[in-house]
């Protein structure tokens, strides 16, 4: 490994900090099926975290459950230090209004414009701000997504699927989040736009101090931005650390995955853009932006 990527790495969290989400036992269950099966996870103040896994591991229903969407059948999530499961939506709610989610396609209101669907949340968790403002805090978060700010009054079946992925995060933004949850933000795009959306989550990232919790099948989003990977395989994250790390164990799905051809040509590309100073989020967004366009 490079000297340059060993500098890169996130440094671990001081001792005695404790995790911005810990997951301790979780088993989920959909009939007979299991999905998850006493699944530990510990995401650290600060770093991204990229999540893999093969088809039907559970990454998303790892998300839903970690944001109470899933009610699991055992097991403790701890978000910001906070017991998340059994708890009512009145009671969560302090805590969610601390993070920002981008689901896979954007999930976005089909009948608010853009800027209308970024208002959503501002709307629930601060219902007595005014339009004139509404407006400006929407423009502002467009404009950190990448997207060109006349987009704003355009509704989502105008937008292309980039630009979808990208009125997401705009909403995610909203609340000035310390947590980003993303599924699956690059898939779909073309290697340009990819690429470009890794730098604006990693400036991002940079910018406002975020934690990140990244479900993602790509390579060169593993190598580019994420501080540690979490593979989930038998009903349990089997492994959690660098990609370093990771290509030392000898587990089957492990290796097949990072040295595979995609995982040797990933490598190379993060090997050889080692030393690319990380754009600032006014260059990130306006790379993005320029795909956004075209």
């Amino acid at each position: 490994m490079s000297e340059e990527r060993q500098r890169a790495q996130a440094p671990p969290p001081p001792r005695g900090t404790r995790p911005v989400i810990e997951v301790k036992g979780l088993t989920n269950r959909f009939g007979e099926q299991t999905v998850h099966e006493n699944l530990d996870l510990d995401v650290n103040a600060g770093e991204i975290l990229g999540v893999v896994g093969g088809s039907g591991t559970g990454k998303s229903v790892l998300m839903r459950s970690i944001i109470g969407l899933q009610k699991p059948v055992s097991g403790e999530v701890h978000v910001f230090g906070e017991q998340m499961i059994g708890r009512s939506s009145d009671e969560a709610k302090n805590v969610r209004r601390r993070w920002g989610v981008l689901f896979q396609g954007g999930a976005l209101f089909s009948t608010l414009t853009l800027a209308e669907n970024v208002e959503v949340p501002l709307r629930e968790y601060y219902p007595a701000l005014g339009e004139t403002l509404l407006d400006e805090i929407a423009s502002y978060k467009i404009a950190m997504s990448g997207l060109p700010t006349e987009s704003a009054p355009k509704y989502p079946s105008e937008l292309s699927g980039g630009m979808k992925k990208r009125a997401g995060l705009a909403r995610a933004l909203a609340l000035d989040p310390e947590l980003l949850f993303l599924d699956e933000p690059t898939a779909g795009l073309d290697p340009i736009g990819a690429a470009a959306f890794d730098d604006l989550i990693k400036s991002l990232k940079e910018t406002l101090g975020l934690t990140v919790f990244l479900i993602t099948h790509d390579l060169d989003t593993l190598y580019a931005i994420c501080d540690r990977v979490a593979v989930l395989a038998d009903k349990k994250v089997i492994a959690c650390g660098t990609i370093d790390e990771l290509l030392a164990l000898d587990h089957p799905w492990i290796q097949e995955y990072f040295n595979g051809p995609r995982g040797r040509v990933a490598a190379d590309a993060a090997e050889r853009n080692a030393d690319k100073p990380v754009p600032t989020m006014a260059q990130a967004a306006a790379l993005t932006g320029g795909e956004a366009e075209a």
